[in-house]
């Protein structure tokens, strides 16, 4: 899982740099990103134009800070991804965030499927991990 992993790191990397074109290196033309309801663009996004775009608003609304990981957790071809985020928004001082987590579903090396959740215990449960289970990769 190794490569999988180099890709989310890869992604992470390109998102903090707002480098919108690099986020889709090791993604399938298919790809499919959910964000849940509740979360500031909720909806489903089909293929890479969409899933650009949705990030490239998302990312779009922070003046400054990051996203970072915290930790990598593999069920076959499931990674989930535990992420603290730090940011100031464009027209705020204060600064916002928290710990949440993406799940992400590899076929073939590429990102098939990308999901956000925001109890990282809810993105455990839908990778089919149990804390018994939970070993960082």
């Amino acid at each position: 899982m190794s490569r999988e992993i180099d890709a989310l790191q890869h992604f992470y990397a390109a998102v903090n740099r707002n480098d919108i074109e690099a986020i889709t290196r090791d993604f399938d033309p298919q790809i499919v990103r959910i964000e849940p309801e509740g979360f500031p663009t909720a909806g489903t996004y089909r293929g890479i134009p969409e899933v650009q775009q949705h990030v490239r608003t998302g990312r779009g609304t922070w003046a400054e800070g990051s996203c970072e990981t915290e930790g990598f957790f593999v069920n076959a071809e499931k990674i989930v991804v535990y992420l603290y985020a730090w940011v100031r928004l464009h027209g705020a001082t204060d600064w916002t965030g928290g710990r949440f987590a993406d799940g992400f579903v590899f076929r073939n090396g590429k990102i098939i499927e990308y999901r956000s959740f925001g109890e990282r215990a809810q993105a455990l449960a839908w990778a089919g991990i149990h804390d018994q289970d939970r070993h960082p990769g």
